[in-house]
């Protein structure tokens, strides 16, 4: 069970990165302000960009689910009792003009997960966060499967709900963390699924989460897909890979006015054939972060679809953050890795 948290002065147990990599344990505390509600944590995701930070010396996590345990005097959403959760972005500034029409994940000042509150992440007990962009969880969805949404769920979503129509072919690239929820949100979403892999042990999983065909792309000749034997083009592409794929393989079997949605986190150099991509009318469209508006759309659509990430539960340890993060830096999670002080 979670660490008790103390409410008066709000303190709680954290766990954070190291500049040889190791995790560490160490403590939070805070003086809860007017707007802000402290969150008793009881699960958290662990997703591919924590990767990025496990070198550094700052509080792990951004994919939080608890209990709200205190709040402050002005806030007047929640009570204690809640089941709520938190992502990637922590605050905005509310006067930008992403702000002010309603992008507020592309605030000139926002606060980000890496980039800002370095103190606090969801790989503790503990979180204080304004109120304003913490999120009830819906009664139909347990924890342990609302945490990976409260990220990779509300990465995939935004996009799909934003650029894809039930009437579109979409392909999904990558069977990993974000492409086996982006195959349930697109698939509920009356979308004609299919999807890129370079894994066939994954083809079971894909067809059975609603995909209506699985294309296994390790050693295509010639890194060419149109020897795929696909017949009907994809009309819109989404990019769900670790790491940058060579696109431009891709775009044999795509439909005109087709849209590529990199949902890829990383500082590499996306490269596409110029040529091609004017002549056939392809949309590049990135997609990172999603609104609070889409946030509570995606839980909401989630319970009512009844769509789940499937996990593999670790304690909430150093021991257990270790191996979760070891085996996702492997590739060996199916499909997200949850963190739990209920294990």
């Amino acid at each position: 069970m979670p660490v008790p948290v103390s409410t008066a002065q709000i303190e709680g147990v954290t766990f954070r990165g190291s500049s040889n990599g190791s995790v560490l344990k160490s403590v939070f505390q805070k003086t809860l302000a007017p707007d802000e509600v402290a969150i008793q944590v009881t699960h958290s995701g662990v997703c591919g960009t924590d990767l990025h930070y496990m070198m550094q010396d700052m509080v792990l996590g951004h994919e939080a689910v608890g209990i709200i345990s205190a709040i402050g005097s002005s806030c007047t959403s929640f009570k204690p009792g809640d089941r709520v959760g938190w992502g990637y972005e922590h605050y905005s500034c509310g006067t930008c003009i992403p702000c002010l029409t309603n992008e507020e994940c592309h605030c000139l000042n926002a606060g980000y997960y890496g980039a800002s509150d370095f103190d606090q992440g969801s790989f503790s007990n503990i979180g204080v966060w304004k109120e304003k962009w913490v999120f009830r969880i819906p009664e139909g969805i347990k924890s342990e499967d609302a945490a990976p949404l409260m990220c990779g769920g509300a990465s995939c979503f935004s996009p799909l709900i934003e650029y894809c129509r039930p009437i579109d072919r979409v392909g999904i690239v990558g069977m990993g963390g974000l492409g086996h929820l982006a195959v349930q949100f697109a698939t509920k979403m009356g979308c004609e699924v299919v999807v890129f892999s370079r894994s066939e042990s994954k083809r079971t999983d894909a067809l059975a989460l609603g995909a209506s065909a699985f294309y296994n792309t390790r050693g295509v000749p010639d890194s060419d897909f149109s020897t795929l034997g696909i017949t009907k083009p994809i009309d819109r592409l989404i990019v769900t890979t670790a790491s940058l794929v060579d696109i431009s393989m891709f775009y044999p079997v795509l439909a005109r006015k087709a849209a590529i949605i990199p949902l890829t986190a990383t500082k590499e150099t996306l490269s596409v054939p110029y040529y091609d991509t004017l002549f056939n009318g392809v949309k590049i469209i990135p997609s990172m972060l999603a609104t609070r508006f889409m946030q509570t759309k995606m839980l909401e659509f989630a319970e009512r679809h009844n769509i789940r990430p499937i996990i593999e539960k670790f304690p909430m340890t150093e021991a257990g953050i270790g191996a979760a993060i070891e085996k996702l830096k492997n590739g060996d999670i199916r499909y997200r890795a949850v963190l739990s002080w209920d294990y």
